[in-house]
């Protein structure tokens, strides 16, 4: 089974939707992967400390290639280099179900805005537990 589909399978025993998934992605707008934390390197947009919608538009706007390095898996934009999406983000473009969210959040700020709210609320009333620190952490 495939990392994508572990994570959809997760966030869907857990009661989440295709549209909810595409929309809790969009966090990835705020901050950056870490080689120390994560193996991965970079941000998702240049602005990675503001809430918008950029990660759905650079994400269908921008040609992803593969980044060449000797780290995990990644794609960085071929125009500069600079940005990064994970094999999961790629994914919501190749995904029919999950294609049609990403282009709707792309085109429609408020509404991914409105959408991620109610999404946001959803996976925080449900909790944690059994949470295990790591090293790093």
């Amino acid at each position: 089974m495939s990392y994508k589909q572990v994570n959809t399978l997760f966030l869907i025993l857990i009661g989440f939707n295709d549209q909810e998934i595409v929309c809790l992605s969009g966090a990835h707008a705020l901050g950056r992967c870490h080689t120390t934390a994560s193996g991965y390197d970079g941000p998702w947009t240049p602005t990675p400390t503001t809430f918008n919608n950029a990660y759905y538009t650079l994400l269908s706007n921008l040609n992803w290639v593969p980044k060449e390095w000797d780290g995990p898996y990644q794609y960085v934009d071929a125009p500069t280099g600079r940005l990064m999406m994970l094999p999961t983000d790629l994914v919501l473009l190749q995904d029919k179900s999950f294609a049609k969210y990403v282009k709707e959040y792309a085109s429609n700020p408020k509404k991914f805005d409105y959408d991620f709210t109610v999404a946001f609320q959803k996976l925080e009333e449900l909790g944690t537990n059994n949470l295990t620190p790591c090293d790093w952490a």
